[in-house]
């Protein structure tokens, strides 16, 4: 089994007592009985960089099972290109099946209502989140007619993806809970395309590393704020394109106009 792409592959947001983190992809592997896990993800991956950097490592581990959870990263920053996002995850896709894998996929949630955002901000965000999930949907009709197995795990449908609950105190990572939700969602997107899964994956928090509230306010102030900032930075230029865009097609009122009385 491999798991690929940005912070939420890697696990943040599920903290292990000796403070690595575990995430949806070890408990996958538990739930299915996989012998080897390969995970070549890492914070701040976008899906070029998923096909640049990691890709080969878990084709070169022919998995059964990919889980592919990427996209999020390129919706936040400066540069979004849909179709140079295209082109990089049908890429992925299609070696991922070549090498024999059942590929999963993910179509994001509205991350602005559990992120929340000043309104300018969490429109152009919704745009990108919305252009990326027709991406995905692209690709899944691209591969299946190539005869590559392919799943997709809809998180706007999943029920609890929007409960406070689910997010770690950054309101970007699924916490434990968030992280076991997405383990068994997949789980049960396998089961349904005949891969055995012995020990479903449970709800109920377990082995995970309790987050203190000093952390948490920690966090906020040295990770939270300054990254709020850079991504208000990036989107910036996004939002007032779509202002100045709205502003030339705006109607001028007749008095602006100078209409005759």
């Amino acid at each position: 089994m491999a798991t690929l792409g940005d912070s939420t592959a890697v696990g943040l947001g599920d903290s292990l007592p000796d403070r690595g983190w575990r995430g949806f992809g070890l408990l996958l592997r538990d739930a299915v009985g996989a012998a080897v896990l390969v995970n070549p993800a890492r914070t701040g991956a976008t899906v070029a960089s998923v096909r640049a950097e990691q890709l080969a490592s878990a084709v070169a581990a022919a998995p059964d099972v990919a889980v592919v959870f990427a996209g999020m990263n390129d919706t936040l920053r400066a540069h979004f290109d849909r179709d140079e996002l295209a082109a990089d995850l049908g890429a992925i896709v299609r070696a991922l099946g070549a090498a024999g894998a059942h590929v999963v996929l993910v179509r994001h949630h509205d991350h602005s209502r559990v992120f929340l955002l000043p309104a300018p901000l969490r429109r152009a965000l919704q745009g990108r989140i919305a252009a990326l999930n027709d991406v995905v949907d692209e690709v899944l009709v691209a591969a299946t007619r190539a005869g590559v197995r392919v799943s997709v795990l809809d998180l706007a449908a999943l029920p609890g993806t929007y409960d406070r609950s689910m997010w770690s105190v950054d309101r970007l990572h699924p916490f434990e809970r968030g992280h076991r939700l997405l383990a068994a969602a997949i789980g049960e997107l396998l089961g349904t395309a005949g891969f055995a899964v012995p020990v479903p994956v449970g709800l109920a928090c377990s082995g995970g590393r309790c987050v203190t509230d000093l952390e948490r306010a920690v966090w906020l102030v040295v990770k939270g704020v300054p990254w709020a900032v850079r991504r208000g930075r990036d989107l910036g230029p996004v939002v007032l394109r779509a202002l100045l865009d709205g502003a030339a097609v705006r109607p001028v009122p007749a008095r602006a106009r100078g209409t005759a009385r």
